[in-house]
């Protein structure tokens, strides 16, 4: 056992001592209550559902093919709970380190994106001023893509635009990076890049081997998201063999590959697909590395995980702590020592989750993904702005993103206890589901001969189009809810301002501060002399004014792999179109789709349909025409033609529906000729063919189909083609 191994063990039999001797708790007798069986549970439950079948109210099934019991016991768990281990030891299921974050939190990195260098240095200093532990840093397109800013279309996209030595310079000026980490996620290729930040430290007496961190590439990544790089992977692979030797000799704490799993998650994959993909891709560099000269133990090191964590909480936290065994289990059998088996999770949330709509709720869903990547026991963690998916976040959306991490660790005390969900009978079911699901769909692709293989076959994009078409059906059904989008509307929101980047501006000083800064540099016999093989060539380029394009120039390109893109998305985004198209005819138009409600009766006979059927339509921001109920169908259907809607819901009980329907329908095609009918509620078998004949032409209820009905709308108004 290594010393440090023992040191571990050491602390955490002294924090065990010291928790026991403080525990000193009341014995406190429960003999009055008579524990309930599970069948008495099962009985009271089914008698609360008033009818509902309880195996399909009471057992929840997720995309990942793995389905929620309503109660957990220790009797079927007994098994598998974690009794002789302990955090940072064995396959680290429980956690990296033994004592979790007491000694040591979560790394706080918050993401930095102005497009100026100077600027977002400026923000990285603000971040680490105001609580954050990491510079993050975000690189626009053009950047991670090794672009010149002077050709590139968007300047500033996602985040700094960097071109020169000077540029690296200004954005590092005065960052304490022997304190702090730096993360940056580099594209396809870390060589150019690294070898200007490691020329700009040399030139401004910094001490490179005090630098720690990522500055790290994940071409497959790239490759799977556009489609075709600009080099083959095993060029890129020479490029990363000669970056990770570089690191390994001067400096150990840097990391340069960052295997990032929002390339799936955005697509929609499920948590197992998400897990199995970034693994495969993992081993696939392992390999690469081992070919080209790196030990396991020197590869190994060099991988940082970046994961997405997804909105159900449990699994989040569950897959966390499947991830790292079997990650352990793959550095073992390649020959890694024990010291090397820890994986590193850095996380953020997952994109795909955000809301364009009522993007506040976007706080709530953060704070829950936050909780349970903390329980999952995460390295470090980046929390998005709630105005994400709008624009570049400003001092208030970064404040609250930040605080967020702040008050949990400070104020809620989450530094403890260590491994939180260890023994729970629910995570650790749900853990040991996900190891088994990952580790089969892991093989799948390894069989097929590895993720690329597997990537032009087209294997991963068939698997995760299924998840998405399944999570579209139900979003598109209400089946899964959206708050404040395909659910719980908010009609008096006021949209944030988009403050939509000037690209044309952003090329225009871009431009100026590089052909400024490259008067009278001259790079040209030191690019000539740029080895593949040997990273001090490309760091000696750089140091004499090559830009990040001449350096990726002087590295080469070469015929790439193409694969089938894994196209990103968000879940809303269906019905964010369907809500601004309206929006557009509207502002355009001054009109709308207009809905009257038949309401029917006094209040209470029609209420509960109506208020359902309201915020049904507004999902697609319409005018609905809402009244207190009529007494007769003439005073409806007078009513109904008066306001000239294009459509008419029947709002009323089931009870009454058999007197009122034949009634009232034929009396709304006569005033509204070219409104459609609808009838809030379904029909029993034995009535639907009296309804239709009636008048009615569909239904609207919780079976339907919201995205559907509400398009067919738009469509008859003429909102969209």
């Amino acid at each position: 056992m290594s010393d440090a191994k023992k040191t571990a063990e050491l602390d955490l039999q002294a924090i065990i001592k010291k928790a026991e001797s403080q525990t000193d708790f009341p014995q406190v007798s429960l003999d009055e209550f008579t524990p309930p069986t599970y069948e008495e549970w099962k009985q009271a439950c089914i008698e609360l559902l008033k009818g509902a079948p309880f195996e399909k109210k009471m057992y929840t099934k997720t995309y990942e093919g793995i389905t929620f019991e309503p109660m957990y016991f220790r009797a079927t768990t007994e098994e598998i709970l974690p009794k002789n281990s302990y955090p940072g030891m064995g396959d680290f299921l429980r956690g990296a380190t033994v004592n979790g974050y007491v000694n040591n939190t979560w790394g706080i990195a918050q993401p930095c994106d102005e497009t100026m260098p100077a600027e977002n240095n400026e923000l990285l200093k603000h971040e680490i001023e105001k609580g954050s532990s990491i510079y993050n840093v975000k690189l626009d397109s053009a950047t991670r893509d090794a672009l010149d800013a002077r050709q590139a279309e968007k300047v500033g996209d996602n985040g700094v635009s960097l071109t020169t030595l000077g540029d690296v310079e200004a954005l590092l000026k005065g960052l304490k990076l022997d304190q702090y980490p730096l993360y940056i996620y580099a594209g396809e290729s870390a060589a150019p890049l690294m070898a200007l930040i490691i020329a700009a430290l040399k030139k401004n007496g910094g001490d490179v081997s005090k630098l720690r961190g990522v500055i790290g590439a994940d071409p497959i990544g790239a490759l799977t998201l556009k489609g075709k790089l600009d080099q083959s992977l095993d060029k890129i692979f020479d490029e990363q063999a000669a970056v990770a030797k570089f690191a390994v000799k001067n400096c150990p704490e840097v990391k340069t590959f960052m295997v990032r799993s929002d390339v799936y998650s955005n697509g929609g994959a499920n948590d197992i697909q998400e897990l199995a993909y970034t693994l495969s891709t993992a081993v696939t560099y392992l390999r690469a590395m081992l070919d080209r000269g790196l030990t396991i133990d020197e590869a190994a090191e060099q991988i940082m995980f970046g994961v997405s964590i997804g909105a159900n909480f449990f699994m989040q936290i569950s897959k966390l702590r499947a991830i790292r065994p079997i990650w352990a289990q793959i550095i073992k059998a390649f020959g890694g020592s024990e010291e090397v088996q820890h994986i590193h999770l850095h996380a953020r949330p997952a994109k795909f989750f955000m809301t364009v709509y009522d993007p506040y709720v976007n706080l709530l869903r953060g704070a829950s993904q936050l909780f349970s990547a903390i329980a999952g026991g995460v390295e470090s963690y980046e929390n998005s702005a709630f105005d994400e998916p709008i624009r570049k976040g400003d001092e208030f959306s970064r404040r609250i993103a930040r605080n967020m991490q702040i008050i949990l660790r400070e104020e809620f005390g989450l530094v403890q206890p260590i491994d939180p969900a260890g023994g729970s009978w629910a995570v650790e079911t749900l853990t040991k589901q996900i190891k088994e699901k990952v580790w089969a769909e892991f093989q799948a692709v390894e069989g097929k001969g590895g993720i690329v293989a597997a990537l032009k076959e087209g294997y991963p994009q068939a698997q995760i189009q299924t998840v998405i078409v399944a999570r579209l059906k139900a979003v598109m059904g209400r089946r899964d809810r959206i708050v404040g989008t395909n659910m719980y509307p908010n009609m008096l929101e006021e949209r944030l301002d988009p403050r939509a980047e000037d690209f044309d501006e952003n090329k225009k000083v871009r431009t100026a501060a590089i052909e400024e800064y490259l008067k009278g540099v001259d790079a040209a016999d030191a690019l000539k002399k740029v080895d593949t093989n040997n990273f001090e060539t490309v760091i000696d380029a750089a140091a004499k004014g090559a830009t990040i394009s001449d350096l990726r120039g002087a590295l080469g390109t070469g015929a790439s792999d193409e694969v089938k893109t894994i196209v990103p998305h968000r879940l809303a985004e269906k019905f964010e179109k369907l809500r601004e198209a309206t929006e557009k005819f509207k502002a355009e138009k001054n009109d709308n789709v207009k809905i009257f409600l038949a309401n029917m009766g006094p209040i209470p006979q029609h209420k509960a349909r109506a208020d359902f059927t309201t915020s049904f339509l507004q999902v697609g921001a319409f005018e609905v025409l809402g009244n207190n109920g009529f007494e007769t169908v003439d005073d409806a259907a007078k009513a109904a033609g008066e306001s000239g809607a294009d459509a008419v819901v029947i709002c009323s009980t089931d009870a009454t529906y058999p007197e009122i329907v034949p009634a009232l329908a034929p009396k709304l095609h006569e005033v509204l000729p070219n409104a459609t009918v609808y009838l809030a509620g379904t029909a029993p078998e034995e009535l639907v063919e009296t309804y239709k004949n009636a008048g009615i032409d569909d239904y609207i209820n919780i079976r339907s189909n919201c995205y559907q009905t509400l398009t067919a709308m738009q469509k008859k108004k003429g909102v969209i083609a």
